[in-house]
């Protein structure tokens, strides 16, 4: 049987950016990326710790080292510049590889960037 478990969260970042003329999708600092195990075009899920908004997207590369958390589209109006978000991932396994399974998860300071 194949599970969904936690693979990756970015926990409490600060929303820099909210495009709303845009295809769509979430871009994120790429050192934040390759610190949270995230990649390009990967399905993400995003929750607003201000407003309770909870949304489904998909990562898009942002500037390396420039602190960049943009929402994209109609993402834009579940946050505003300055929100706090969680960004998710998750992956599938089978149940037994679950059971040992160790996330990533990353906690940037109040500028987006590691610790």
């Amino acid at each position: 049987m194949i599970i969904q478990v936690l693979k990756s969260k970015i926990h409490r970042v600060k929303i820099t950016q909210a495009e709303l003329h845009y295809v769509g999708s979430i871009t994120i600092d790429e050192d934040l990326l390759d610190a949270a195990n995230l990649i390009e075009n990967e399905k993400v899920q995003v929750v607003n710790v201000n407003n309770g908004e909870r949304l489904e997207t998909y990562v898009i590369k942002g500037e390396r080292g420039s602190g960049q958390v943009c929402l994209n589209g109609p993402a834009a109006r579940k946050a505003a510049v300055g929100d706090i978000v969680i960004i998710i991932s998750y992956a599938g396994m089978e149940h037994e590889e679950a059971k040992s399974y160790k996330p990533v998860l990353i906690f940037p300071d109040e500028r987006n960037k590691l610790i």
